[in-house]
Order: structure tokens, then C-alpha cells, then sequence
């Protein structure tokens, strides 16, 4: 396939061209008090809603302060204002019409896209989980036994996902170290990031009616960046016996933009050979299973730290969304589930301080000369990530950045 080429000059060789047209949500100088639905190409935002009236085909999915709407509408509604958007950037006639509709990004302002249903956070890197099962279960398997037969998860806090820049304020909590006598309360001494990639659901699905794998493409619109902000202290204290609570829920960070999916079917990928076979309703061997090939980096305080590779994911997305509705569970427009930390199998490619460092006995040293093990007071971590479009070009996700206050 080649890829179509807009008449925005500074789309032609960008990761934000006609082939990717993520979405968003913004506010600009000529309207402050008005959210609009945006839609990434090259440097600027184009102002959705108002495109489509300009072109002749108002719509009502587009003239909404949030995706919510866009997304409820389904596959084909997707598709239709897909291809509308392409033809409107890449036509000549559209030009005049079109580019007068267009705002610099760096004059908009990047809100959170959509309202967040439920928050699903999965445990789908094989190194991630074998590297924390080695530090923490020693002379055991790392894995444990179920690891490789269900795509683990835990239900997090929906009202506590905020969009990039928003500052993570450090939490508070119990924590206790094994010497300690009795628990304290008081900030995590032990702040760590997740590196992760997301999923957005659209259409929704009926209560008691799982969802199969070969439906992925029916309810998920598209794919953001994630940061699960982690305190491991009091995560590790509380988790016994049921698992992440409050070492997880004051923050998740989530990127502005939202890549539909089919932006990345040129990125789709068979995943890592299992050596376990999935009962039926997770096996995708069959089929053409949804391995992502979307490379991540990690910059903290702007000094690349780790480039985790999803493709090394031993579970898929279309795999998590069947294990999240197996028991019947419904989805709703707006829910959010993510990959957990991408880990690959390097040093340099672990997508989590607590691998990074081994638990805090090997710190990253940063240009500066300082050291960290886990995250300080002012510290600002960016992750950003591509993926491959057609005819060689790249897909990009943008960033989602968080700085530590106290």
C-alpha cells in the first residue's frame, strides 16, 4: 500500500501524516472555553467538527466536546469519518476550505480525550513478570503457575487517569520494610513509572455476552500511551493477598492523542512463540493474532533511559479484552485497558525503575551526574513511541509526561 500524501507540507515525511490521524481533544486561543475534537496532521491540530461542515457533512460525532460520542458510533462510523478526514487533507480542492481550520500545536491545549469508563491494567510482558518473580521469589520459578495460561490484570481507578503534563503528586501510604517492627504511614520512598500501551474501547458490548478475540476490531477504537505510576513500597506491603490498591490508584498518565487502529495494520505482527497452548478461547494461532510491532522510549529528566519493545509482549490486546469479558463482564464506550510495563529482554529495553535498577542496587546514573533508583521530587518522565505505517513511513503516538511533585 502506499501512503497518501497531504497538501500540508509539513505532513509529507511526518509520524503524524494522512496515514495516522489520531484523535484528541483541545482547546485554542480563539475559543478558551470551548473543547473541540482535534485531529493530529504534522504540526497542527485540525479543528474535526468544523472540517466537516466546511466540507458540506456536518456531524454530530465530531461537534462534541469529547470522543465519547465518536466513539459509542461503531466500526463503520469510524471508518466513514476516517475517510473523510483523509480526502479533506490530501484533496487540492479541500485546501483553502480546510487549512484556514488548522491551529499550530504549539498554541493548542491537550485535554484528556475521553471520559474513562472502567481502567483495566494487565501483566502481559513475560521479562517483566520473570524479572520481578527472580527478585522477589529467589530460588522459585518467576513465573507463577497460571502466568502463562491467562493474561493477568487488575481493575484500577478510572477517575484518577489524567492526561499528559498533568503533575503526579507524590502518595501516601503504609509502607513496611521487612526489618521494620510495625507498618508507618507517610510519602512512597519508592516512586517508579510503567511504561505501557493502551487501548480505548468504543462500541460497547452486552452484560453476560463475552467478547472473542475475533471482535477485537469491533470495540476498540485505538491505541494511547500509558504511564502506571507505581509506589512499590506501599504496593508491596498492601497487594497480600489481593493485589495493587493504593500503590497504584493516585495516578495513571495517559497520552493526548488516540492512533485508530487501522493506522497500525501495517505494525501487526505474529507475537513471541508460546510454549504453553491457551485453552480455546485465547488461542489465536488460527488467526492473525494482534502483535504490535510499536517501539517505546524512556526519557527522564530528557535523558533516554530504556526503549522497551512491545512486540516482545507475550499476550496481545485481542487476547486481554477476551480474557477481561470471559466471565460475561460488559464493556462500555470509554474503557480503558493497558498492556502493563513493556519489558524486552536487555537491560536498556526494561520499562520499569525497579528493573532498571534491580530493585534499587544498580542506579541509573543521568548526565548530570546524579543517580536515581526510584523517582524524585521534580523529576519529569516522558515516554514517547512509533510504530511502522506503510510505504515506510511511521506512525507516531506522541508522548504522555508526568513531573513529581510532593
Amino acid at each position: 500500500m502506499t501512503a497518501a500524501r497531504s497538501w500540508l507540507a509539513t505532513a509529507q515525511d511526518s509520524p503524524f501524516g494522512v496515514h495516522n490521524l489520531p484523535y484528541g481533544v483541545f482547546t485554542a486561543a480563539d475559543r478558551p472555553g470551548q473543547r473541540r475534537i482535534g485531529v493530529r496532521i504534522g504540526d497542527f491540530v485540525l479543528d474535526a467538527g468544523a472540517a466537516a461542515r466546511a466540507a458540506g457533512t456536518p456531524s454530530v460525532l465530531l461537534d462534541a466536546d469529547s470522543l465519547g460520542p465518536l466513539l459509542a458510533a461503531g466500526r463503520p462510523a469510524w471508518s466513514e469519518i476516517r475517510a473523510g478526514l483523509v480526502e479533506w487533507l490530501t484533496d487540492e480542492t479541500y485546501r483553502d476550505t480546510i487549512a484556514r481550520l488548522l491551529t499550530p500545536l504549539a498554541e493548542a491545549e491537550l485535554h484528556l480525550p475521553f471520559e474513562v469508563a472502567d481502567y483495566v491494567d494487565f501483566y502481559a510482558s513475560e521479562h517483566h513478570a520473570a524479572n520481578l518473580g527472580r527478585m522477589f521469589r529467589p530460588g522459585s520459578e518467576p513465573l507463577t503457575p497460571n502466568w502463562k495460561h491467562l493474561p493477568i490484570g487488575y481493575h484500577g481507578r478510572a477517575g484518577t487517569v489524567v492526561v499528559s503534563g498533568t503533575p503526579v503528586v507524590r502518595p501516601h501510604g503504609q509502607r513496611k520494610a521487612p526489618a521494620d517492627a510495625v507498618p508507618s504511614f507517610g510519602p512512597t520512598g519508592r516512586l517508579d513509572i510503567e511504561a505501557e500501551v493502551g487501548f480505548v474501547v468504543g462500541a460497547p458490548s452486552m452484560l453476560g455476552t463475552p467478547v472473542p478475540m475475533a471482535d477485537f476490531q469491533e470495540h476498540v477504537f485505538g491505541v494511547c500511551l500509558v504511564n502506571d505510576w507505581s509506589a512499590r513500597d506501599i504496593q508491596a506491603w498492601e497487594y497480600v493477598p489481593l493485589g495493587p490498591f493504593l500503590g497504584k490508584s493516585f495516578a495513571t498518565s495517559v497520552s493526548p492523542w488516540i492512533v485508530p487502529l487501522e493506522a497500525l495494520e501495517h505494525a501487526r505482527i505474529t507475537p513471541p512463540a508460546r510454549d504453553v497452548e491457551p485453552l480455546p478461547y485465547l488461542d489465536d494461532r488460527g488467526g492473525e493474532p494482534w502483535g504490535l510491532d510499536i517501539s517505546l522510549e524512556v526519557r527522564l529528566n530528557g535523558y533516554p533511559v530504556s526503549r522497551p519493545p512491545f512486540a516482545a509482549m507475550y499476550w496481545t490486546a485481542a487476547q486481554q479484552l477476551a480474557q477481561m469479558t470471559a466471565n460475561g463482564a460488559s464493556l462500555r464506550t470509554g474503557d480503558l485497558f493497558a498492556s502493563g510495563t513493556v519489558s524486552g529482554p536487555e537491560v536498556e529495553s526494561r520499562g520499569a525503575l525497579i528493573e532498571l535498577t534491580w530493585n534499587g542496587e544498580n542506579p541509573v546514573k543521568l548526565p548530570d551526574g546524579t543517580t536515581r533508583t526510584f523517582l524524585e521530587n521534580d523529576d519529569e518522565v516522558t515516554i514517547t513511541a512509533t510504530a511502522p505505517g506503510p510505504d515506510g513511513t511511521v506512525v507516531g503516538f506522541g508522548e504522555v509526561t508526568g513531573r513529581i511533585v510532593p
